[in-house]
């Protein structure tokens, strides 16, 4: 059984009803309760439509962080064909929160890397919950370059709530790791595709996220910082969680906005956890389509162009308040 988020319950109770009302109209062949649930099913469908049109920026993040919402592997088994896992950073062990390999998507070669979560707590915990160590970032970059010597695309799929933050991994170098990632994939002479297909946390989502093209699902989300860490440094109050989502600005709409994220992939109605097929499909149009697109840029193209898509990140222009420029304009009429 899916878990039920609490912003759903009224949408629950409304379709418990309904099939209590379709048990009950089996033995009972009435027009009267044919057209009754007619009706009931036309308000559900327009209740849903009107509950997840206008979500809360904590809503998305719940449904970004679904105990049943799709993981990386799933996305993978669903569009992709022969995929080879390659294994270890070659330097220290093989991090299973990060996974990688070649496969064939839409009869092409590319390499997928993702982060990669678990279902229960075996899994979780055999996956560090999604949050990766050093070794996991030397793995994915050692991926790339290979991908790059093979000439192919890179695929990444990012799902995390941020690098993990032990001790271990400050030992190991955790920073250092995640910014030859950030410097490296700049150098990358193939194209690189970036998904935010749930979390995206932090710097842990970022040392992913260097590509031509950023791609985020409806109901994920991106952010320097989780909205309860927003909270405790702000607000000292965990009941501004809420309040800290809504700043940070990190819905999928909010970041195509400005420009952080090129693209919405859309999802089911519900959440992909809804539909797994309907909402791999969407993603695979999606990476087909962009992928068509960088594959028409020479080397130095992508090269050029992935850099100006960052530098352009947090332009502005700061413009002087209009009785200061009154001002000024007074003065050299003077």
């Amino acid at each position: 059984m899916t878990p039920t988020l609490e912003f759903e319950k009224p949408l629950i109770e409304l379709e418990d009803k309904l099939n209590k009302l379709k048990e009950f109209s089996l033995p009972h062949d009435s027009s009267d309760l044919h057209y009754g649930i007619s009706l009931l099913e036309e308000k559900i469908v327009q209740a849903r439509q009107n509950l997840f049109q206008n979500l809360q920026p904590i809503e998305i993040i719940q449904i970004a962080r679904h105990p049943a919402r799709p993981y990386a592997l799933n996305y993978i088994e669903h569009f992709c064909r022969k995929f080879l896992e390659l294994h270890g950073d070659r330097r220290y062990s093989d991090d299973h929160a990060i996974i990688g390999g070649f496969a064939l998507f839409n009869n092409t070669k590319v390499m997928i890397i993702a982060t990669n979560k678990g279902r229960g707590l075996k899994e979780n915990m055999a996956n560090n919950f999604g949050c990766a160590h050093p070794e996991g970032y030397r793995k994915a970059l050692r991926l790339m370059k290979l991908a790059e010597k093979a000439n192919c695309p890179i695929i990444t799929l990012v799902d995390t709530p941020g690098a993990y933050p032990g001790i271990g991994a400050e030992e190991r170098h955790i920073g250092e790791a995640i910014a030859c990632n950030l410097r490296d994939m700049f150098r990358l002479s193939v194209p690189i595709i970036s998904v935010i297909i749930g979390e995206g946390g932090s710097g842990g989502a970022l040392g992913l996220s260097i590509g031509n093209r950023v791609l985020i699902l409806e109901n994920a989300y991106y952010s320097v910082i989780t909205p309860e860490g927003c909270a405790a440094i702000l607000w000292r109050n965990s009941e501004a969680v809420p309040e800290a989502a809504k700043a940070l600005k990190l819905t999928s709409k909010d970041l195509l906005k400005l420009k952080i994220v090129d693209e919405i992939v859309p999802e089911p109605i519900g959440g992909a956890h809804r539909n797994y097929d309907e909402a791999a499909r969407f993603l695979e149009e999606a990476l087909i389509k962009n992928l068509n697109a960088l594959n028409k840029l020479s080397p130095e193209e992508l090269k050029e162009q992935r850099y100006q898509r960052f530098r352009c990140l947090g332009a502005f222009i700061e413009e002087k308040p209009v009785q200061q420029q009154q001002d000024q304009t007074a003065g050299k009429d003077k």
